[in-house]
């Protein structure tokens, strides 16, 4: 395969000859659902892969990760998908949004670069092309993917702090299920709302009568039902939807 003038020198032939893997993720369904526009950034990477020169059939977008967090604690088909890919000399160069998409954990990255070097795989993002094979390369995308692991410690350091600072106080709350709420001095009661009510207690009977969850969800869809939720903070804070 020729190569183009235009490409970067990091990106030869050798790479382009083998695939571009795009590895989609994010961290909950929420950011799924509310952040859409990292989600398109992400998949727009596969318009990156094709300007440095990999034809379309050598790219391919991997995305079931979408709504797993990259900590180490969590099992992500995509990622151990991406590894074995790797792993098995098929991928000239894997393109992640930031480094810290591809994993949170340095254990996992580190393994996943060590892979990258060893057969040769580019590592892309948006800041740039690393070879691993580079030290300079390595010591840099080392020091990004230790951030990124860090990032995830402050804020869930924040989070936990925050909760045991609520909790010293008597004042820590949870979202409660349907059905229930807070009364003025913090304890849950039965929603007042008598529709709330009503349906919660439809469900329990059509449950015990039809044993199932399936069959629940069918007799509410055969009878038009609704079923509510409160939201939780935000512009619809207590609001019934």
């Amino acid at each position: 395969m020729k190569q183009n003038p235009s490409v970067p020198p990091k990106v030869r032939a050798e790479h382009l000859g083998r695939e571009a893997l795009v590895y989609v993720r994010q961290s909950t369904m929420a950011q799924v659902r509310f952040n859409q526009e990292s989600t398109h950034r992400q998949y727009a990477l596969r318009e990156r892969a094709l300007s440095l020169g990999w034809p379309e059939e050598h790219i391919r977008v991997i995305d079931g990760d979408l709504g797993i967090s990259g900590s180490g604690r969590s099992r992500r088909p995509g990622f151990a998908q991406l590894v074995t890919s790797v792993s098995l000399g098929e991928v000239g160069a894997v393109f992640g949004l930031e480094i810290s998409r591809l994993a949170r954990s340095s254990a996992d990255l580190m393994k996943l670069l060590e892979l990258c070097s060893l057969f040769g795989t580019l590592v892309i993002d948006e800041d740039g092309i690393y070879d691993m094979a580079d030290f300079n390369d390595r010591l840099l995308i080392g020091l990004k993917g230790t951030m990124g692991e860090a990032e995830l410690h402050f804020l869930h350091a924040r989070m936990i702090g925050g909760k045991e600072n609520a909790a010293s106080r008597g004042e820590l709350r949870f979202p409660l299920p349907v059905g229930y709420v807070y009364d003025p001095d913090g304890k849950p009661v039965m929603d007042p709302d008598e529709e709330v009510r009503h349906a919660v207690s439809t469900l329990f009977r059509v449950f015990r009568s039809s044993g199932s969850a399936y069959g629940v969800v069918r007799y509410f869809a055969e009878n038009n039902l609704s079923f509510p939720k409160r939201a939780y903070g935000g512009v619809w804070d207590g609001k019934i939807t």
